[in-house]
């Protein structure tokens, strides 16, 4: 396979790497023996499906909608799939709260599905945080009225899903000039070309992101530094009109002597923490 794609990060040529079949999902789901195409960006190694990104939007939303049903549908100890940490990533959320790095009165979790972050937020740690998703309608929230821009956008296990640059410019547009985005996802230095890699097991993970091509992600949107939370596995991006940007490592520092343990790890620009598997 020869097709040279466009990197949606960078621009830069892209090139088939491997290719996924998806032999272990049950017969009697519509997608059983789906295969998809990989392509790997020569200049900052993202990767993504060639497969999905030529899918409609309708047939994208099928899938979705068809993986979802069947996961959600299996026991909780079947699932196998890697959730985000909920609880330690509202823990991680209520002490930059409480301590005034991030602003939880002004934050919108996007591509919140059932809510279960804001669930947490709000009956342990009383923070009532809005969400919105473009699928669910859970939480209070409706998907045909748009989201409104935050201090602070909560973006969980999204960033694998996309297909198209405008659905991440989409995501960005919401992040006030002055403000943060966290987000959960997986972000190596290289994606390896194992098509038994853990996280393709969910067949709409079509989009796999590096430290390299999340530094050029931080620089075209504006951010200037991070911080990453071991247990919460999740970053903290900071645009460049953060008010308190200067005073962010004092911060960081002061944190992690109060607990005793690195809490939070920061730095001007990516936060590159996960280096292999």
């Amino acid at each position: 396979m020869t097709d040279v794609t466009t990197c949606l990060i960078c621009a830069a040529p892209m090139r088939y790497y491997f290719t996924k079949t998806y032999n272990d999902l049950p017969a009697a789901l519509a997608y059983a023996g789906f295969s998809a195409d990989y392509h790997r960006c020569d200049a900052c190694g993202f990767v993504a499906s060639k497969t999905h990104q030529d899918m409609s939007d309708d047939a994208f939303g099928a899938l979705n909608n068809a993986a979802h049903a069947y996961f959600e549908a299996l026991p909780l100890a079947q699932r196998g799939f890697n959730q985000p940490p909920y609880a330690e990533q509202a823990l991680a959320l209520a002490i930059l709260g409480r301590n005034g790095i991030v602003d939880l009165g002004r934050t919108l979790d996007y591509a919140a599905g059932h809510g279960t972050l804001a669930g947490i937020m709000a009956r342990y740690f009383d923070h009532h945080i809005a969400t919105y998703d473009k699928y669910i309608a859970s939480g209070g929230h409706d998907p045909a009225r748009p989201p409104q821009p935050a201090r602070l956008v909560i973006n969980s296990a999204m960033f694998e899903h996309v297909t198209t640059r405008a659905a991440l410019d989409a995501l960005n547009d919401l992040v006030t000039s002055d403000g943060v985005l966290m987000l959960h996802s997986v972000i190596c230095d290289r994606v390896p070309a194992d098509p038994d890699w853990f996280y393709l097991r969910p067949i709409v993970h079509c989009a796999f992101h590096t430290n390299a091509s999340m530094e050029v992600l931080m620089q075209q949107w504006g951010y200037a530094a991070s911080i990453y939370a071991p247990k919460a596995k999740s970053w903290f991006l900071f645009k460049a009109g953060y008010p308190d940007l200067e005073h962010l490592p004092a911060q960081i520092a002061a944190l992690n002597t109060e607990f005793q343990t690195e809490m939070f790890i920061y730095k001007s620009g990516f936060v590159d923490f996960w280096k292999g598997f």
